[in-house]
């Protein structure tokens, strides 16, 4: 398995010297060494990578804060949170939906839990070069993307989660089938790099992508939440003229010029890591400024050592909910990537078309195949 390894304190935490994402006048390369540093804090001595430390881990956040590691050149804590979820997939391809100190807390099984490991994999393959992590991971990838492509529904969507049963429920939900096309495609890449294709998996994502396009009926109704609005274009389900169409017929309604955007649309509350996934969907669309003003737009949330509060009830001025996520602070490292360019694994986000060619990976420690 993977490299279990973690540096004891986050003082102790060496980033490799390799080159950061700068965004000009929002964030130098200091400030996203700093950032990186506060997500390698919270992290356990066993690699667990939770949302703070001491509080919950759900397998989709924790792959969202280690591609932010490698985006920082902590590889070794990168390696470990992988490890760490690698060793408590379940069976049939999950994990739980939330743990805390290690323990099961919520038992229940939700598909893009299951489906991001893939992501992650990919991208830390594309940053890293490491073919052998990718053999490590492989077995899990395989299992997961599995038991998405089990829990897909007539109309092409995949359930959200598993009934007590073991049977799909007949809901799914739009966020989470985008980030699972993207999953899927990762995954079609994966099994391409390891000589293992997955033909069940190309027939999955092709009927999820045309869900998402032409389908919206096959989703619940989540309107009100921003993350249905612009995900389908971060996940590059949706793209060209239609995700300019896409990105137009939200902004009012959750755009709140110079503070972010807003988590639902009825709400004075503006989230950080909404904010960097609307500049993660913008950049996919070739709107780099435009991105590059809404990560500028939600740093009113960074703290003095780099980590991000979650939100901001801007109506009463107060930072809600009172927390520091390391996701937050990893979807900000993401956005600065994509923007930047920084290396191959900046196009993972940043060009939807990136999943349909073959990958050019930066040699690593493990080497190129």
């Amino acid at each position: 398995m993977p490299d279990r390894t973690v540096p004891p304190t986050a003082p102790d935490l060496v980033l490799r010297d390799v080159p950061l994402p700068v965004v000009p006048g929002v964030l130098s390369a200091d400030q996203l060494r700093a950032t990186v540093t506060a997500i390698a804090a919270e992290q356990s001595a066993d690699g667990a990578l939770p949302w703070f430390r001491g509080g919950q881990l759900d397998a989709w956040d924790s792959v969202e804060a280690a591609m932010a590691l490698d985006v920082g050149g902590a590889h070794d804590r990168a390696r470990a949170a992988y490890a760490w979820l690698a060793d408590r997939q379940r069976p049939d391809g999950s994990w739980a939906a939330e743990y805390r100190d290690g323990a099961v807390t919520a038992p229940a099984v939700e598909s893009n839990h299951a489906g991001y490991l893939a992501v992650g994999v990919w991208h830390s393959w594309l940053r890293t070069g490491d073919a052998h992590l990718v053999d490590q991971l492989w077995p899990a990838v395989r299992r997961a993307l599995d038991l998405v492509t089990a829990m897909q529904l007539p109309t092409g969507a995949v359930s959200w989660a598993l009934r007590p049963d073991g049977t799909p429920d007949g809901t799914a939900l739009l966020t989470g089938n985008a980030s699972l096309y993207q999953a899927l495609r990762a995954g079609i890449a994966l099994a391409d790099l390891v000589g293992e294709p997955q033909p069940d998996w190309d027939l999955a994502a092709t009927d999820l992508g045309r869900a998402l396009r032409e389908d919206p009926g096959a989703f619940a109704d989540r309107s009100r939440w921003s993350m249905d609005w612009y995900y389908p274009v971060l996940a590059g389900a949706v793209t060209g003229a239609a995700a300019d169409d896409r990105l137009a017929a939200g902004w009012d309604t959750f755009v709140v010029p110079g503070l972010g955007v807003r988590c639902v649309a009825d709400r004075p509350w503006v989230t950080g890591a909404e904010t960097c996934e609307l500049a993660l969907a913008l950049t996919a669309a070739g709107r780099v400024d435009d991105a590059t003003e809404q990560l500028a737009s939600m740093q009113h949330l960074r703290a003095d050592d780099g980590a991000y509060w979650t939100g901001l009830v801007y109506a009463d001025d107060a930072r809600w909910p009172v927390e520091r996520t390391t996701w937050t602070a990893a979807a900000v490292v993401l956005a600065a990537d994509a923007i930047a360019g920084t290396g191959p694994a900046a196009a993972l986000f940043a060009d939807p078309t990136a999943l349909d060619r073959p990958a050019a990976p930066v040699t690593g420690p493990g080497g190129g195949r």
